[in-house]
């Protein structure tokens, strides 16, 4: 299929599939014009691609998910070594809030000093 119906069909963006296949997540044919030709099961992985970003995974860490070739992130689902990187991730996420929390503190702090001087 050809990049158009893969961004129709995914609801992403042509861009957003040039820059995975740049990556190396997804792969394409080339056909005798040099359009792009993908294989239904790039449905799957340009999902599955959606799925892992919106988990706050990063290109590169998406790539390595890939090497086995399993586009399908319920895949995954009893997979030791997705289940490391989603706990790195959480962890992420808590050191991340923590920091906010801080910074809303001294923000607020910050304001009633101010509001205290007028």
């Amino acid at each position: 299929m050809k990049i158009s119906k893969l961004s129709r069909l995914t609801n992403v963006s042509i861009r957003s599939i040039r820059h995975y296949e740049n990556k190396g997540l997804l792969q394409a044919d080339r056909l005798e014009n040099d359009y792009r030709s993908f294989a239904e099961s790039a449905i799957d992985r340009v999902v599955a691609i959606q799925l892992y970003l919106k988990l706050g995974l990063t290109t590169d860490e998406i790539r390595e998910l890939f090497k086995d070739e399993i586009a399908n992130p319920d895949d995954y689902e009893y997979c030791e070594a997705m289940l490391a990187m989603y706990e790195e991730k959480l962890t992420q996420v808590d050191r991340q809030i923590a920091a906010l929390q801080q910074l809303k503190i001294l923000l607020k702090r910050q304001i009633s000093l101010t509001l205290s001087k007028k």
